[in-house]
């Protein structure tokens, strides 16, 4: 069967956890990375999204190969933050671990929508995904932004067929399967992030 662009994220989610269940540096930031062809499918619209989350795996990844094996855990670049607290610098590994979260809970909600309910359009369910995950952190310029950018979101038919292999398979379950595993990944970082006081952080 033909790989669907959720392919490398699932097998990615099979990978993100140590034998002792603790959450891999290098496999989660390689499952963001393995999202950006699919944000890529929404067109410019989707860019200042997609520079957003770029930038904070290239700031957490540059982190871990400093020290790979001191780095191996995810929330080790965290902790180390918080011993010599600065955690809330807004170039730290912690900022940038949390708006990476916010910004792949954006996503998942995104395609969790679509999965769910069938007859909405891209744009109603990116604006109820917003409402539900960024919006709460964003401030007025970057909500803005944000409801400009959901104005030029592609027609959803056309989207969801860019994404399938040869426009026709039925990507559904891995939508389904994907969204799933990737939800408690990311509820885990949340519930790390307010053990540390920073799930709260407004942008």
């Amino acid at each position: 069967m033909e790989e669907s662009v959720f392919s490398s994220p699932l097998e990615g989610l099979s990978r993100v956890r140590s034998e002792e269940g603790k959450i891999l540096t290098q496999p989660f930031l390689d499952i963001c990375k393995n999202l950006l062809p699919v944000v890529d499918k929404f067109g410019g619209a989707f860019s200042v999204v997609k520079s957003d989350v770029g930038g904070n795996i290239s700031r957490l990844e540059s982190k871990y190969q400093s020290n790979p094996s001191e780095y191996r855990f995810l929330y080790s670049l965290v902790q180390k933050e918080v011993e010599a607290k600065t955690e809330k610098a807004s170039s730290s590994c912690t900022c940038g671990l949390l708006w990476l979260t916010r910004s792949m809970d954006y996503t998942v909600k995104l395609f969790s929508n679509l999965q769910e309910h069938q007859d909405w359009s891209m744009q109603r369910a990116c604006t109820d995904s917003y409402k539900k995950t960024l919006k709460n952190w964003h401030g007025w310029v970057a909500t803005s932004s944000f409801n400009l950018a959901i104005k030029l979101a592609p027609d959803r038919k056309k989207f969801m067929e860019t994404i399938s292999p040869n426009g026709t398979r039925d990507i559904g379950p891995d939508i389904e399967k994907f969204c799933a595993g990737f939800s408690s990944v990311l509820a885990e970082n949340h519930k790390f992030l307010a053990s540390v006081g920073m799930d709260n952080l407004e942008g």
